[in-house]
């Protein structure tokens, strides 16, 4: 229809049924911060790498539009869900999400979502940048999970009538091009089952103590386009190198395996809660001798030629104890985290003369994150929050001992 006449019954009748049936909703927000790091230059994964000649910076760390569309039935359940979502700062404009949902008419319990959208992988990966409470997410979860999102296509069973049984689970399966927003494009044809169950939270006692948990599993890897391939094994300190000219083309394994668990305990009626949340992955991960995120495009050497992959067994987990403080306006948040990009080697044997292939990318990391977050209303807060990184020591240069790479972070969000 070009026009709706208003003026006329009809056209009042349709522009209900619109109201009715059709949804859109704008939504955003804005996260102003200043930071001050321990020594100038340093990498983080507190906001990204500091200038070389910097140790101080004000930043837009995220300055997000959403756009919601949903088409409801006559029961008021979605039957269409379309988003699109972009990300705007001092460093450029970027698409975070763009997928459709389909939800079943008939059932009721099963949905099938297309697009770019975040991985069903662990909760923290899931849990929004505007609702959490430390400023990032975690060393781990950053690595493994750059970007959050990928390119795929993933089918859900959640049952939407609380009547239902199994109204509390949440089942997603999906299939992904595997690199993430990290590349511009799949550059292999290879693809990642990632899959995720996950109970939503559930009250344990008459108190309302709730609890949630969920289990995770990524199987994917990425094609080998040189014939070296590194790996650990039978319990070496080093990599053994296969130079067979069968591994052209051979599929390099990624599989993570993760579990993670939420508990809330109320504390009364507007006084906040008690909360503490843990996650636990470890698996299987193949990157390059100097990093260990999975590579957006196909590792290439200065020379032009296609580089070699390592393959690494890591884990890692983080834990969080958060707190309000008397009031729903005042929270009190500490989290540990460690990120093991290589279980086979510890500390010294890292740079070891008996060990020339290892290099800073198999260094663990652990950090201990602590801040006050202090909500004005519901669309505005405030987060002042330290991260102490330790590193272990090594025989590598420059990594001998802990290098100065802590972060204090003071954040403003604005949200509509």
């Amino acid at each position: 229809m070009d026009m709706i006449d208003t003026t006329t019954e009809l056209g009042k009748g349709m522009i209900s049924i619109y109201k009715r049936y059709d949804h859109l909703r704008i939504s955003g927000y804005m996260q102003p911060q200043f930071q001050y790091a321990s020594d100038k230059g340093i990498e983080s994964f507190a906001g990204g790498d500091f200038n070389k000649q910097s140790d101080n910076r004000f930043m837009l760390r995220r300055g997000r539009v959403r756009f919601d569309y949903a088409h409801f039935n006559k029961r008021d359940l979605p039957t269409v869900q379309f988003v699109f979502q972009f990300d705007g700062t001092e460093r450029g404009v970027n698409i975070r999400d763009f997928w459709g949902r389909f939800f079943d008419g008939r059932w009721d319990v099963m949905a099938l979502t297309m697009g770019m959208f975040a991985r069903p992988f662990g909760y923290e990966v899931n849990f929004s940048s505007s609702d959490r409470e430390a400023p990032e997410r975690g060393r781990m979860s950053q690595i493994l999970m750059k970007s959050e999102r990928d390119m795929g296509g993933m089918l859900t069973f959640e049952p939407r009538s609380k009547s239902h049984p199994l109204h509390y689970l949440k089942v997603d399966v999906g299939l992904f091009n595997g690199q993430g927003l990290s590349g511009p494009s799949d550059f292999d044809s290879h693809k990642d089952v990632i899959a995720r169950v996950a109970m939503k939270p559930r009250p344990v006692n008459a108190a309302g103590w709730l609890l949630s948990f969920g289990g995770s599993i990524l199987y994917g890897g990425m094609e080998q386009f040189t014939n070296k391939i590194y790996t650990m094994e039978g319990g070496k300190k080093d990599f053994s190198v296969d130079s067979s000219a069968n591994n052209v083309g051979v599929i390099a394994p990624r599989q993570y395996f993760g579990a993670d668990a939420q508990f809330v305990i109320p504390n009364g009626k507007g006084r906040g809660s008690t909360q503490f949340r843990a996650e636990y992955i470890r698996g299987t991960q193949t990157s390059t001798a100097l990093d260990t995120e999975t590579p957006g495009t196909i590792p290439m050497e200065k020379s032009g030629a296609f580089a070699p992959l390592y393959i690494r067994p890591f884990d890692g987990a983080y834990f969080s104890f958060l707190q309000h403080l008397g009031s729903a306006r005042h929270q009190l948040v500490m989290k540990y985290d460690w990120y093991d990009p290589n279980r086979s080697v510890k500390g010294r044997q890292i740079g070891d003369a008996a060990a020339k292939y290892l290099t800073p990318a198999d260094i663990r990391f652990d950090t201990f994150g602590f801040g006050y977050v202090f909500y004005f209303n519901e669309n505005m807060k405030a987060t002042i929050w330290y991260d102490r990184v330790w590193n272990e020591g090594t025989s590598i240069d420059g990594f001998g001992g802990d290098i100065p790479d802590n972060v204090f972070t003071t954040r403003i969000q604005y949200r509509f």
